[in-house]
């Protein structure tokens, strides 16, 4: 299986297997294990992303599967992601290019090309400085609010439509500071989710995996500042309801995923946070 968009193939070359040419590719390496590589290259001056597996082999399938986990066997999950999340209105990377070939699980070779995103910084870097000087100008609490609404809603439409993400971390998060972002009216913020080879696709989205997906979140954004109000701002969109019947109706559900937030945090740190 083979799929490039008309602009991609016109760049490559022709006297090599697209497949082989694909796989074969060298680039500035930002993962490269046994089993997979994930690297940016340029083409006609255009950079782009290639997430290269090379099949996972039967010892890491059958652990996964006694550890009751579904093993990720290649590009194909981050294939169907990609399109789902387009489909939502979800920003994510553009997909150029898409290939498989092997019928054996354990050796199935796979790809998928994304365009580059330029210019972008994740909401954990983007946000570091907020603990210690927390955005105190109107353009800064706007942009504040406006993030965690945009996070919120990607967070309610994906798991309305059967998606979790499986690492639902603000690093996750790129956002397009091309322009200046204290200035752009709200819904002109790009904000990308990225990082999507764990995804899951269902048509309903279990519980657990939910709060798996807003604890690890909410984990990942306790050392930015962010106040109660803050995170009730977040509930409410979530929700896509009120603060009083979202405290009132999912009371349970809330405490889960900070429950599942703190254990993550003290793991981690080997502390208990200083959040509300």
């Amino acid at each position: 299986m083979l799929e490039l968009t008309p602009e991609f193939a016109a760049q490559l070359p022709t006297d090599v297997p697209t497949f082989d040419y694909l796989m074969q590719l060298d680039g500035e390496r930002f993962r490269d294990i046994a089993n997979r590589r994930t690297l940016r290259f340029t083409l006609n001056g255009k950079r782009y992303f290639l997430k290269a597996h090379y099949g996972v082999g039967w010892k890491e399938i059958i652990k996964n599967l006694l550890q009751l986990r579904l093993p990720v066997l290649g590009a194909r999950n981050e294939w169907q992601a990609l399109q789902a999340l387009t489909r939502l209105g979800v920003d994510t990377m553009k997909l150029v290019a898409y290939g498989e070939r092997g019928w054996n699980p354990a050796h199935r070779q796979s790809f998928v090309v994304t365009e580059a995103l330029e210019e972008t910084e994740s909401l954990e870097d983007f946000c570091a400085g907020w603990e210690t000087h927390p955005p105190a100008t109107k353009a800064g609490l706007r942009l504040k609010r406006a993030l965690i609404e945009r996070v919120a809603t990607i967070a309610r439409r994906m798991h309305a439509n059967g998606i979790n993400h499986r690492d639902f971390y603000i690093c996750h998060f790129l956002l397009d500071v091309s322009a200046d972002v204290y200035q752009q009216p709200p819904q002109a913020l790009r904000l990308s989710l990225i990082d999507l080879h764990r995804v899951q696709l269902r048509k309903r989205t279990p519980l657990r995996w939910v709060v798996k997906d807003i604890g690890g979140l909410y984990f990942s954004s306790m050392r930015i500042g962010l106040t109660q109000r803050d995170l009730y701002r977040f509930m409410k969109v979530y929700r896509d309801t009120t603060l009083r019947t979202t405290l009132r109706e999912d009371g349970k559900f809330w405490s889960r995923c900070r429950l599942r937030a703190f254990s993550l945090y003290h793991s981690f740190y080997h502390e208990l946070p200083a959040t509300p």
